[in-house]
């Protein structure tokens, strides 16, 4: 890989405030698409030809390459699933409640949106943002309390989705609520006790969907807010889904129905 090196074999690096780091080639390849600034990219030496598209178009955006061995990169590695690649970049910042409603206006489909109530493992905040950006919603909705953040292990997880799904961070989940509705957004959270299935309710139309925390599922002032509780079948012995997962099927089936409703089909 000696066509990689552009600078010398550097110490184990360090992360400057502020900097964040970037793991996998999914997620390095759609920063560089997004035009996300790079500062440094980190490469496996002697990782052969598959991570040259990657090399080369960092280069090409300004990016210090450096080679290091597998070990240096596991060192620097959170989510120890690296694929000989890891970017530093500036931390990702969080979008504001106002540019995701500025989104849905300037979109030609209604409303949908996310709302993650309390959800603190990375890995399912960013599976999540994952199916959201997949199913076409402008935006994410986080509380600042009792969440996880926008981690190496969330953007991992994501594979990508964080550059183009926007990420807001709220300090009351609660009045977020009241705002969407006032904006005419109908407001539905995913609960095992909730009055209809969501397969039976008209999510065709502007919506958000609230999902609950990975032991606690809602809270109980934010379930009290929503304009309706809604549920998943369970048809085996266990009673609830993974809160990625629940988040996913309750996403689709809003895609299911949008997608009816355009083709005429009841």
């Amino acid at each position: 890989m000696d066509r990689y090196r552009n600078n010398h074999r550097a110490p184990q690096p360090t992360l400057r405030e502020g900097d964040e780091l970037i793991e996998g080639r999914n997620p390095v390849q759609e920063a560089l698409r997004a035009g996300r600034p790079i500062h440094k990219l980190f490469v496996l030496r002697g990782g052969g030809g598959s991570l040259s598209p990657i090399v080369s178009q960092a280069r090409s955006a300004g990016a210090v390459i450096v080679e290091s061995d597998r070990r240096a990169l596991d060192a620097m590695s959170t989510t120890g699933a690296h694929q000989g690649v890891i970017a530093m970049c500036a931390a990702h910042e969080f979008s504001t409640v106002e540019d995701i409603l500025n989104r849905v206006a300037e979109s030609e489909r209604p409303a949908l949106l996310v709302l993650c109530d309390g959800i603190q493992d990375p890995h399912n905040l960013g599976a999540i943002i994952r199916s959201a950006e997949t199913a076409g919603a402008q935006g994410v909705i986080i509380g600042k309390h009792r969440s996880a953040g926008l981690t190496a292990a969330c953007a991992k997880s994501a594979a990508g989705a964080l550059e183009h799904v926007p990420v807001a961070r709220v300090a009351n989940l609660t009045n977020t609520i009241d705002e969407l509705k006032k904006q005419g957004i109908w407001v539905y959270g995913a609960a095992g006790e909730g009055s209809s299935l969501a397969s039976r309710t008209d999510l065709t139309g502007p919506a958000a969907l609230v999902i609950g925390s990975e032991g606690f599922g809602l809270s109980r002032l934010v379930a009290e807010h929503c304009d309706a509780l809604i549920r998943i079948p369970m048809l085996g012995k266990l009673n609830s889904l993974n809160a990625s997962a629940a988040a996913a099927v309750l996403l689709f089936e809003a895609v299911r129905q949008r997608l009816d409703k355009t083709e005429g089909r009841n």
